[in-house]
């Protein structure tokens, strides 16, 4: 008989802001979620320490900005594949993921995400739309290194689009939103890892809780 796995060991997830991190652990009580600092530098360090994590699955959480005009502020989008400014770098399967969270309830969109070192915005938007990515972030595409070989997914709600560009009047609001969002998808990520890492040994230790270098 296999032995009940503890969240702490089956599931880390990585969160760049403070924020995110908040509003996924109001989400699901037990979650272990690690806050891995804003942009591509802090995401690369944290993927060192994500390495040596002992979690059994690894999980990528937080806002993003959408290239898809379709993509409205709160849609939850689930990334089929990664990329950084220099092209493809981890394509996922999301199949598990997608049906974690859609059974929530959920407006779940599947695409792929290309990450960027500054906020996109107007004309760049449409360029990056162009290339076939349907959002945008600063983190998700370097993080992926901390996953090795496990299950590994990236899930991000929307915050901005095309016409709801982040200076606007209503990007406090819509910011509300999207965490508010984040917070209800925390159910469906332990569902997931519960799927996709049955069988990982109750026995391994969570480490210390660590902090990327902010």
């Amino acid at each position: 008989m296999t032995a009940m796995l503890s969240p702490s060991s089956q599931l880390v997830v990585a969160a760049p802001l403070r924020l995110e991190a908040s509003a996924l652990r109001r989400g699901a009580s037990g979650l272990r979620v690690v806050r891995t600092g804003a942009g591509p530098a802090r995401a690369r360090r944290a993927a060192e320490a994500l390495r040596r994590d002992t979690a059994a699955a690894l999980l990528v959480a937080g806002v993003c900005g959408a290239l898809d005009p379709s993509l409205e502020p709160g849609d939850v989008l689930v990334a089929s594949e990664l990329r950084d400014p220099s092209g493809p770098v981890r394509a996922l399967d999301h199949d598990a993921l997608y049906e974690a969270l859609a059974s929530l309830g959920l407006r779940v969109r599947v695409g792929a995400i290309v990450g960027s070192d500054h906020v996109v915005r107007g004309v760049e938007r449409m360029r990056l739309f162009e290339t076939g990515a349907r959002a945008v972030d600063m983190e998700s595409p370097w993080l992926a290194a901390g996953a090795g070989e496990r299950p590994f997914g990236v899930v991000r709600v929307v915050v901005d689009g095309p016409e709801y560009e982040l200076l606007r009047p209503a990007a406090l609001s819509r910011g509300l939103r999207a965490l508010r969002t984040l917070s209800a998808v925390a159910p469906g990520l332990q569902r997931w890892a519960a799927r996709v890492a049955p069988d990982a040994p109750a026995s391994a230790p969570a480490p210390s809780v660590w902090h990327a270098a902010l």
